[in-house]
This record gives C-alpha cells, structure tokens and sequence, in this order.
C-alpha cells in the first residue's frame, strides 16, 4: 500500500483541504400540499481531508451552477479553502473550466474563476473512472446516502425539511469521537471532530423520543428521522470500530473506550476508562469494569470498543 496524498497528512485549519462529492438523488416537493409537485435535489459533500469533518449542502440540480452556489455557502460558513479535489462529474469539468466560469459572473465585474485564483484556490480533478483515487470522500458520500435512503424510505420532504435533516446528520456525523484529550486516569473527555470546527463538541438540543411513535406533525417526523439515522448510524459505525482490533488486543488498564449502549440522544457518545480487567480461566479477557461520568459500570468486552486513533 503506497503512502497517503500530502493533502491527506499536512497541519493546517479544519476544510483547508477538501475533497467534494455529490450523492442522490432525493425526491422533494414544493410545499405540504398533498398535489405539490415533486422533483430532485442531490446532496454535496464536503470533507476534510486531513480530520474527516463533513460539511453537507442540498443542491436542486446536478449542474456547474448549483454546485458554485453550494460551493459558496460553504465558503461563508466555513472559510477559504485552498485545496480542492473532486472526481470528473460533469457538473465538476463545467465549473472547473474557465470558459464555463466566465458565465456565471457574481457582480459582472469578477469572475469565479478570478476569485478562486485570487484566493490561492488550487483545483485536482481525479482521472475519469478512478473511484478509488477520492476514497475519502467517495465513502464518505456512500455512507451518508445508505443511511438516508434507509431513514427516509417514502417519505417526500420539502427541501427546507430535508435541509433541515442534512444540517442535523451533519452535526452527528462531526460528533465522532477521534481520540482522547487527556492522559489523567480521571479525565474522561475526547477529541471529537467537532473540536476541528468549533473548538468544542458539538450537542444536539434536548428533545423526546419519537422512534416508537407515529408523529403527528412535521416537525415530530423530522426528529423521527434524525433519531432513526442516529441509532443505525452509531450502531454500525461502533461495530465497525470494533471489528478493527477485537480479536487482536485486549483492552488496556486507563484505556479511553466508547461504550455500546442502544437508544443513546443525537450526538452523545457513552464513555468510559478502563480501571479494572476480569481475565477468565484461560487468561481471556471478556469482561471490564470502567469509570465514566455516572460511576463505575462493569461491561463484557463486546460491549466496548477503542477509539479509532487508539
């Protein structure tokens, strides 16, 4: 295996390097109206190369137009970026040729071409049918439209709702924890991805349960969503923390790990510090006792799993 892009592995601020993609499409409608009409929008994402933040933006159509539009947004909210790399979707050539550019004027005085340039904006585009050149970026797309498809089902949103959902699973999915923040035995707080763009983890507002319940308005569904793609999401992903070592090492006394644990709210992470091991009779470890916030809990090994860096 070769070694990583220097985009992958350079210091710098949080979506300095940004891998983009696109992911749909998504049925909407325009209003609430039972005879709205309904059409597509598509979801483009953008990645940090370097901490795997995600910045998600909904897009009415796949063209060289709407995707500077969404380019824009994130721009404003998130800053210049000075590395962009991206796969050869049309809308992609469209917007990256300077002929295109020059007709999608902002103030008729400048064109996005100018203004990337000026902003020392460099711009890759990976070789036709190389998926894998953007894996990043490429799974990162995969997995946000699995679990979406899966949680919206039938269900037509308008694009404000749909909005909505994006900015909520975007929250979750920069909630991650990476890696811990202190060495004290007594310290129980993460690095999370959200440390990268805020400079402290990112919370969800309180809010009911609405997973077992038939939702009586639209809001209701909207949290309905959410807290659907949260629990599968979080689910799989630990699951997938822990297929990575779980018949390699055993955990570690002070060990920092993250506690499986069903029906947890948006964005909260259960976990907890490794004070006590419990080997059976064939010096197996298969049950812990841990530290966390609330006091000690005693778990079987298949409940816990490290942190991704660990």
């Amino acid at each position: 295996m070769g070694n990583l892009p220097p985009c992958r592995s350079q210091q710098g601020y949080c979506f300095q390097q940004v891998g983009i993609d696109f992911g749909g499409p998504f049925l909407i409608k325009e209003n609430r109206r039972r005879n709205a009409r309904v059409s597509k929008a598509y979801i483009c994402l953008f990645i940090c190369l370097s901490v795997k933040a995600v910045h998600l933006e909904l897009v009415s159509e796949l063209s060289k137009e709407a995707f500077i539009a969404a380019l824009d947004r994130f721009v404003s909210r998130r800053g210049i970026c000075q590395h962009i790399v991206t796969d050869c979707g049309t809308n992609f050539v469209g917007a990256g040729r300077l002929e295109e550019m020059v007709k999608l004027l902002i103030d008729k005085k400048q064109d996005i071409s100018d203004q990337l340039t000026s902003r020392g904006i460099s711009w890759k585009l990976n070789p036709p049918s190389a998926p894998h050149f953007g894996g990043i970026f490429e799974s990162g797309i995969k997995c946000t439209k699995y679990y979406l498809k899966r949680v919206i089902g039938s269900q037509v949103l308008t694009f404000e709702e749909l909005t909505t959902l994006l900015t909520k699973v975007e929250a979750m999915l920069n909630s991650r924890p990476i890696c811990q923040l202190s060495s004290d035995p007594g310290e129980v707080d993460v690095l999370t991805t959200g440390h990268f763009i805020i400079g402290r983890p990112l919370v969800a507002l309180p809010e009911p349960s609405l997973e077992d319940m038939n939702p009586r308005t639209r809001w209701q569904l909207l949290q309905k969503l959410s807290q659907s793609f949260w629990r599968i999401w979080q689910n799989d992903y630990l699951h997938t923390l822990q297929q990575k070592v779980k018949w390699f090492k055993d955990p570690n006394i002070s060990q920092l790990v993250s506690i499986i644990e069903p029906n947890l709210p948006p964005n909260e992470w259960r976990l907890g510090r490794v004070v006590q091991i419990h080997p059976g009779k064939d010096n197996t470890i298969r049950v812990v006792t841990l530290k966390t916030i609330r006091g000690l809990l005693t778990r079987p090994v298949v409940k816990v799993c490290p942190l991704p860096l660990d």
